[in-house]
């Protein structure tokens, strides 16, 4: 049965390329069978078989969360609060979470996943990534990819989070690019690694994404959040889908990314909860790079599962516009995955978001209060009345 949705007061279509967004005034959407049917002036609209009055609203396209982490058990805010008072970021915290993840049963990380996917979903996310990472063990990594592959398409193995406690780097090293690699394939679309000051170093990082491009992974990567190790290079030689964080560049390596198939992928959340400097995001977007906005949802350092306040942060603090802000959320996301998404053209996926608010800019110009009334994934809808 096809669905018009008329009295749009404005209608965000996303271009291919970085900030092109087109807004439609007095609009309608038609969807037919999960799919977008018409995306245009309500003057043209096709008839349909059922008629919603959206009164005013925005619709844009669902947000596409390329980089969050789920899977996990527990929670850091004694951390938080401590980071609060001064004490810098390290990704040693990251262990306290494996001990608790380790020690949780599958239906307690199922149910806490579960239950963060609702938020996704009230905060207008309407596909995601989930990675593993806080098992560092085979049996811990196993389970919560399983998990994840319950949950989204897009899952990610990172078994190169940290070096574990009880365990030699080098052989742990050969753990993750080995024995643990061949457990979790069957449950994994990417490999990652977090490559910085205080994880993997760029030839460590380097042996593990090449294990698993063999293995038939496609590569990611954490790089460049603490400080520059010369990550950069690597991921483009790789054809990495994004470089995550990227917080500390130079003009090498921005060069090196406008150039290439790699997207960023920005975290404003992060710099948000560890006090950090943030990247800049003007002076990429000036450069060429291509820019994913994500919420790096995990319980160290990012515990946010609102891609609205994300966009808030990156407008006010990364210097982009909110048009730009939006595509890094939405179109942008969906080029980090390399999936389809993001976008509402004709014979898209009806993924859409209803905003009470008169226009896109609400997102940014209203940071902290629930403007999504109703969120649509292939056109039925998972959140509102």
């Amino acid at each position: 049965m096809s669905t018009l949705y008329k009295g749009i007061s404005s209608l965000v279509l996303t271009g291919e390329s970085f900030g092109d967004i087109r807004v439609i005034e007095d609009a309608a959407l038609a969807v037919d069978e999960g799919k977008v049917k018409y995306a245009g002036s309500a003057e043209a609209a096709p008839a349909c078989d059922e008629v919603v009055d959206l009164k005013g609203q925005t619709v844009i396209p669902g947000f596409v969360d390329s980089h969050s982490h789920l899977i996990f058990a527990g929670e850091r805010s004694e951390e938080f609060a401590s980071r609060m008072t001064g004490k810098p970021y390290a990704a040693g915290g990251i262990r306290n979470t494996v001990k608790a993840t380790r020690a949780a049963s599958d239906e307690e990380l199922r149910a806490n996943a579960k239950k963060l996917i609702a938020e996704f979903h009230a905060s207008g996310i309407t596909q995601f990534e989930i990675k593993s990472g806080y098992g560092l063990d085979i049996e811990t990594e196993v389970r919560s990819l399983k998990i994840a592959s319950e949950l989204t398409p897009h899952t990610t193995y990172l078994g190169a989070h940290v070096v574990p406690e009880g365990i030699q780097r080098s052989d742990y090293v050969a753990l993750v690019k080995g024995e643990m690699l061949e457990a979790v394939k069957p449950y994994a679309k990417w490999i990652d690694v977090f490559c910085d000051q205080g994880a993997f170093d760029v030839a460590e990082a380097k042996q593990i994404l090449q294990a698993g491009i063999a293995a038939g992974l496609k590569p990611r990567l954490h790089a460049n959040q603490i400080a520059n190790i010369g990550a950069i290079p690597m991921a483009v030689e790789l054809d990495c889908a994004s470089v995550d964080h990227a917080t500390h560049l130079s003009a090498e390596d921005i060069a090196a990314l406008s150039g290439s198939n790699t997207v960023v992928t920005l975290l404003p959340a992060a710099e948000f909860s560890t006090k950090s400097s943030y990247p800049d995001g003007r002076r990429l977007a000036s450069s060429g790079v291509t820019l994913a906005i994500a919420t790096d949802c995990n319980p160290g350092s990012s515990y946010t599962t609102s891609m609205s306040f994300c966009i808030a942060i990156a407008v006010r603090e990364m210097g982009l516009s909110p048009e730009q802000a939006l595509w890094a959320a939405t179109k942008g996301g969906a080029k980090a995955l390399r999936s389809s998404g993001g976008g509402l053209e004709v014979g898209d996926q009806a993924d859409f978001v209803v905003l009470d608010a008169p226009s896109h800019v609400f997102i940014s110009y209203r940071p902290g209060v629930q403007l999504v009334s109703a969120t649509y994934i292939a056109g039925k809808k998972v959140v509102g009345a």
